[in-house]
């Protein structure tokens, strides 16, 4: 019998998700173990669900439902994804590209089973593609802590270091690990982050001002003050311009 977790912010879209899953029970078995209103509440209950696919509606509010996506590709068993979708073109042109499955609503019974084969037999969808196709950066980082998601609002981050395989996040109330390529991190937030130094990113909004370094022939002039955090990190002689530029701009 394959878990179900539905997420639709309308009531009337579960509802007809759970109706088509009970006329298709004698040839495909399914049980629903969740459901959510909203993309943070899918986040939060998802993983204590145990739910092996996830019926996802690409439109939510509070978080779309890639966004959703790629939050809970984080987790150890991570379920597959079917998109649901009512009118978003673009959405199902990017899909179609990054073979992202998907159903149009007014969701068919024998559509909905292809897709729930496909997905049990396929797996969770590959972060990289679920990446390229969003259409606009992630609201949050998600951090995996023992079978639930922690959600940090990317508006919160001062500062991304690279360390060894982590990148240490740096909010002005704690720090976090979390496995994702700075490099990557540094694409998707282009407009948020600029970079100090080859290792570490810090938020635009975050910079205060700058100290002198100690001098050296391989050391940083100055290091840059951030609001909120007692850190004082390095700006590299390479991005010195760039980031001088950032503060007088502001």
């Amino acid at each position: 019998m394959l878990s179900i977790f539905i997420a639709d912010d309308e009531t009337p879209a579960r509802e007809r998700l759970k109706e088509l899953l009970g006329d298709l029970a004698a040839e495909l078995p399914t049980q629903v173990v969740g459901e959510a209103q909203t993309g943070l509440e899918a986040v939060e209950r998802l993983p204590q669900s145990g739910a092996q696919v996830l019926l996802l509606d690409v439109e939510m509010p509070g978080m779309r439902g890639l966004e959703v996506a790629r939050h809970l590709g984080g987790l150890e068993r991570a379920p597959a994804v079917v998109f649901v979708t009512a009118h978003d073109r673009h959405a199902v042109e990017a899909f179609e590209l990054n073979a992202l499955d998907y159903l149009m609503k007014p969701v068919r019974a024998e559509r909905l089973a292809a897709a729930l084969r496909k997905a049990s037999a396929g797996g969770p969808p590959a972060g990289e593609r679920l990446a390229q196709a969003a259409a606009r950066a992630r609201e949050y980082l998600s951090v995996v802590e023992r079978r639930r998601i922690v959600l940090v609002p990317v508006r919160d981050i001062v500062y991304l270091r690279a360390e060894m395989k982590y990148v240490t996040l740096r909010t002005r109330a704690a720090e976090h690990l979390i496995e994702e390529p700075l490099v990557a991190l540094e694409r998707e937030f282009a407009e948020v982050f600029v970079r100090v130094h080859r290792s570490c990113l810090v938020a635009r909004a975050a910079v205060r001002g700058f100290e002198r370094a100690a001098g050296g022939e391989d050391e940083a002039h100055w290091n840059v003050v951030l609001d909120g955090v007692p850190e004082r990190l390095p700006v590299s002689r390479r991005q010195w311009a760039e980031v001088r530029a950032l503060v007088k701009e502001g």
